[in-house]
């Protein structure tokens, strides 16, 4: 194995830019520096820098490299505060979760969460996804959706409720459906990905299959066809909740909703030993959006939850 000092130095010099820079910060002659890398990569076989007078840089093998000692690093830095009971969140925290959601209400709050922890640095990977949590190297997953039956470590941080969803002037020129059989006769607007809609109804649960005019991948491109009147979509409250409240879009179908089983979790690997940064992380999110997030506060009551009640009796 490496010598830990000698990870460190490699690390160091690749943050440090230079020799002589990261000897000054470790109070090293940079001749033991240049010593200490030449008997790494010896020892590994491989060249990790290209060294010049003027410059020095990655080589493609020592990007691979440096990656992976980062987390070693971190990982001993954090094990040490651990054991040490100080507990302050710290380190390269590498979170993973949908582009949409994280732009509308991750982004937004991340003044906050680093304002309580200066610590800690965040790297956000935004994809929609179900990414590998422990292959893709990831601290935390933010994932929407059913995982009643998942064996990962989740917790819920707040309910994902689902409309159906259409302009006025949609519903003016091709009329509101009032079953979830009329749906059949109007535009239907989903990602390609969507093979179902799971609904909760009077009935209880129902499975509908859409057919829809719109093909994509994208579920930002279906929100906007939705806005612009093209025809109907389910979408979430925290997608629409704006829409919803100035009139640009208007609740139907009241009986109906996405499945409850669908909700907004934060994944992580196990529930012993959680490093101080991911309890930070997912700490903050469930204080920020709860099981009544903001983004639901001000709506009707009809456009957060279904009314199958009034359904049956109607």
């Amino acid at each position: 194995m490496p010598d830990f000092l000698d990870l460190k130095i490699f690390a160091r010099v690749v943050e440090a830019g230079s020799l002589s820079a990261a000897g000054r910060e470790l109070h090293i002659s940079p001749t033991v520096i240049s010593k200490r890398l030449t008997r790494l990569e010896e020892h590994l076989g491989v060249r990790l820098l290209q060294r010049t007078t003027r410059q020095l840089t990655l080589t493609e093998m020592g990007e691979g490299y440096h990656e992976r000692v980062l987390r070693v690093l971190e990982a001993l830095e954090e094990s040490e505060t651990f054991v040490s009971g100080t507990g302050a969140p710290r380190g390269t925290l590498r979170v993973s979760a949908p582009t949409a959601f994280s732009r509308m209400h991750i982004a937004p709050k991340l003044r906050y969460f680093f304002e309580r922890f200066p610590d800690i640095r965040l790297e956000l990977d935004l994809s929609d996804h179900y990414v590998d949590l422990v292959g893709g190297g990831f601290d935390v997953v933010v994932r929407i959706g059913n995982l009643d039956d998942s064996s990962m470590v989740a917790r819920k941080l707040a309910p994902n409720r689902r409309i159906f969803c259409a302009t006025p002037e949609y519903l003016e020129t091709h009329g509101v459906p009032s079953t979830v059989e009329d749906l059949v006769d109007h535009r239907l607007l989903t990602a390609s990905a969507v093979i179902e809609w799971q609904l909760d109804g009077p009935e209880g649960p129902v499975v509908f299959h859409p057919r829809g005019i719109l093909e994509t991948n994208s579920s930002e491109v279906v929100r906007e066809a939705v806005v612009s009147g093209l025809g109907i979509g389910l979408r979430s409250t925290w997608d629409v909740s704006n829409e919803l409240r100035n009139g640009t879009l208007k609740h139907i179908l009241p009986g109906y909703c996405g499945s409850h089983k669908v909700a907004i979790h934060a994944i992580y690997p196990s529930r012993r030993l959680v490093p101080p940064k991911v309890r930070a992380f997912v700490d903050y999110l469930t204080e920020l959006f709860g099981p009544q997030p903001y983004w639901d506060q001000g709506l009707d009551e009809s456009d957060t939850q279904c009314r199958p009640a009034e359904r049956v009796a109607g």
